[in-house]
């Protein structure tokens, strides 16, 4: 159990690395100057290749979090809150990763209506969700 738990934070931590850079590109693309297209190229490069491979390390960090709540039973029976809690912000997180890949998407178009100064805010957001799942996972406050 302890090597499918150690594999598990490496791939969540790799998980939310690239969720905490992707939106700093993003940015960065808000932020490109009207006909600079191969800055603008590039940066759409560096986030659709970094969206791919954040992608790819959130299915075996959700699959070892699974194996770890069903085949191991972390976090069942009674007494046991907390998980219910990182569950609905694991979910969060899903959905933050899936709000990435459609502004992406968006920005690509350049149908993105988003300022810089928002993507700055939408960039804390994984931060929030990491420190309560870390909290509720350490402190297990219910």
């Amino acid at each position: 159990m302890l090597w499918v738990k150690a594999f598990h934070i490496v791939f969540v931590a790799s998980w939310f690395a690239g969720l905490f850079y992707l939106p700093r590109i993003f940015v960065n693309l808000a932020m490109v100057a009207p006909g600079s297209a191969a800055e603008r190229d590039r940066l759409l490069l560096m986030a659709r290749k970094l969206l791919r491979f954040t992608t790819l390390l959130a299915v075996p960090a959700l699959a070892l979090g699974l194996w770890l709540w069903w085949g191991y039973g972390i976090g069942r029976g009674p007494g046991n809150g907390w998980m219910h809690a990182k569950l609905a912000m694991v979910v969060l997180v899903i959905g933050y990763h899936h709000a990435c890949a459609v502004l992406l998407r968006k920005l690509a178009a350049g149908s993105s209506q988003r300022s810089h100064t928002w993507f700055r805010w939408f960039n804390e957001v994984p931060v929030v969700l990491l420190l309560i799942i870390v909290v509720l996972v350490v402190v297990k406050p219910f």
